[in-house]
C-alpha cells in the first residue's frame, strides 16, 4: 500500500521554524520526485518546493527561496522541508506528493497534509 504522511506541522510564531517531513512507503523512493504544496481553504493547491530523490536536485519557488529548504534521507524513504523566518501568510495545509515523472508532476501519490499556522 503507498503511503505518504506528513508531520511537523503546528503553531509557530513569525519569525520561528518548523521542520516537515514526509514518510513514503509502498513505492520505490529513489524514482520518485517529491513535491511540497500548500493550501489555504477554497484555494488552489500550489506546489512550493520539489527535490528529485535521486540525483538531489530541488526547486522553489520564489515565494520561499531563501526561507525554505528541501532534503532527503533516502534511507529513511523520507523528505525534509525546513521552514525558516516564518511569516502568517505562510499558513496552509502543506501536503507532501510523490510524482514518477519529474517535479513538474503529474504527481501520482499524496498524502494527507498538516496544518501550518504562524501567529503574528
Amino acid at each position: 500500500e503507498v503511503q505518504l504522511v506528513e508531520s511537523g506541522g503546528g503553531l509557530v510564531q513569525a519569525g520561528g521554524s518548523l521542520r516537515l517531513s514526509c514518510a513514503a512507503s509502498g513505492f520505490t523512493f529513489d524514482d520518485y520526485a517529491i513535491g511540497w504544496f500548500r493550501q489555504a481553504p477554497g484555494k488552489e493547491r500550489v506546489g512550493i518546493a520539489c527535490i528529485s530523490t535521486g540525483d538531489g536536485s530541488t526547486y522553489f519557488v520564489d515565494s520561499v527561496k531563501g526561507r525554505f529548504t528541501i532534503s532527503s534521507d533516502n534511507a529513511k524513504n523520507t523528505v525534509y522541508l525546513q521552514m525558516n523566518s516564518l511569516k502568517p501568510e505562510d499558513t496552509f495545509v502543506y501536503y507532501c506528493a510523490a510524482s514518477r515523472s519529474s517535479c513538474h508532476g503529474p504527481y501520482d501519490y499524496w498524502g494527507q497534509g498538516t496544518q501550518v499556522t504562524v501567529s503574528s
